[in-house]
């Protein structure tokens, strides 16, 4: 056989899925009906062009098999789901769950096969649409249950590097799946009688603006393995890129997703992200503490003295505030209607929560260290002086 033969041979295979899945039902149920042709002749009559019997067989197969679906869902996937609980793992749980609805829409399809098969309706279109669909069910399949075994995806990647397992995880599941994808739609182009290899081969052609097109896709995956690498940033993080606060909630292969404090959803390409300054709140361990407290000018000298010490005592002694780092309560400045005492200091936390709740136990303790040293705080005043001059006779 020559070359041309051969690539002629090929590119006129196609993949046929629903006469396996349906294993020759069609012929067993027309078989079924040459007696009922036999005893009911009437039932030969053809409405459409489609004999009546094969018309009433084809409908009832149809929902025989609508019925089937409902219970392998209720009866035999309700049964799987109770023996799994028996087990030490939740991945046989998660796999018979990702599995029921690609199974059920199966149970659509032969029905289906069936239906047209009966009522000689069947044609080249409808068995490719429905091969189709057969192949897009193997692999809607196959990636749910992937997607149900993230977890062991993480398991996998944490053996390696255990502070990104999560991070890693969600990557390698993404460019697994997009595998799966591709070899899906390879199979899916096969089912029409497209040489797939061919097709890649052609791609060739057009290989220097597909990759122009795509250079910033590109640019998008080496950023995604550069953030992972450099372990810049982790899921759950709270950080602040280009201009971009919040917390990552997902490193994908071409964006990165930040949901906000205002509860939007953020999506900022890799590409920026790994070549941006990255502000990562969430690894600074402490928060800083600054502020002004403004006592009134009738504070004395004595009690100033004395609330900037029990102040800084207060500090030092505190257990939420971090000892290694700066510590600082000074007399600062007069104000215009204040004397003003710096203080700079650190909490020990960086979450926010436990952060706002330190702060104002030191504000309490603050108003408790002035008030026991009869001071008072300051607030924005002035003060009108009026002199009063003689009276003076003027001749």
């Amino acid at each position: 056989m020559s070359t041309t033969q051969t690539n002629e041979l090929n590119a006129s295979q196609s993949l046929n899925v629903i006469d396996d899945l349906s294993m020759n039902l069609g012929g067993t149920v027309q078989t079924m009906l040459v007696p009922i042709y036999e005893k009911f002749p009437f039932l030969a009559k053809t409405f459409l062009d489609i004999p009546l019997a094969n018309l009433l067989a084809a409908v009832a197969v149809f929902l025989l098999f609508l019925l089937f679906r409902k219970l392998f869902t209720i009866v035999i996937m309700g049964a799987l789901q109770k023996f799994s609980k028996f087990s030490h793992t939740y991945n046989d749980d998660k796999i018979i769950s990702a599995l029921k609805d690609p199974i059920g829409f199966a149970f659509i399809l032969i029905g289906a096969h069936l239906f047209f098969l009966l009522i000689f309706k069947e044609t080249e279109l409808v068995k490719n649409i429905l091969n189709t669909l057969a192949v897009y069910t193997i692999f809607w399949a196959i990636i749910a249950v992937m997607e149900s075994l993230r977890d062991l995806f993480h398991h996998a990647t944490g053996k390696f590097n255990p502070d990104l397992a999560h991070e890693m995880g969600n990557f390698v599941l993404k460019i697994a799946k997009v595998l799966v994808g591709a070899i899906g739609l390879a199979a899916m182009l096969q089912v029409w009688g497209i040489n797939v290899t061919a097709l890649v081969a052609s791609l060739g052609l057009g290989g220097l603006a597909f990759a122009l097109a795509a250079k910033d896709t590109a640019a998008n995956m080496f950023g995604s393995f550069a953030l992972l690498a450099d372990k810049s940033i982790r899921i759950g993080e709270w950080i602040k890129v280009d201009g971009v606060e919040g917390t990552v909630e997902d490193i994908g292969m071409r964006t990165t997703k930040i949901r906000s404090f205002e509860k939007s959803l953020i999506t900022v390409p890799n590409q920026i992200v790994s070549n941006s300054p990255i502000e990562n709140f969430s690894r600074r361990g402490v928060r800083r503490i600054k502020m002004q407290v403004g006592l009134t000018y009738s504070t004395s000298a004595e009690q100033l003295n004395n609330i900037v010490k029990e102040i800084r005592a207060m500090l030092h002694s505190h257990e939420n505030i971090s000892q290694k780092e700066t510590l600082l309560v000074n007399f600062e400045s007069f104000g215009e209607s204040a004397l003003n005492i710096f203080i700079y200091t650190f909490t020990n936390t960086s979450n926010w929560e436990r952060y706002l709740n330190i702060r104002e136990d030191i504000h309490m303790r603050i108003m408790k260290i002035v008030e026991e040293n009869g001071s008072s705080f300051a607030f924005p005043s002035r003060s009108i002086y009026m002199e009063q001059a003689q009276d003076e006779n003027v001749l």
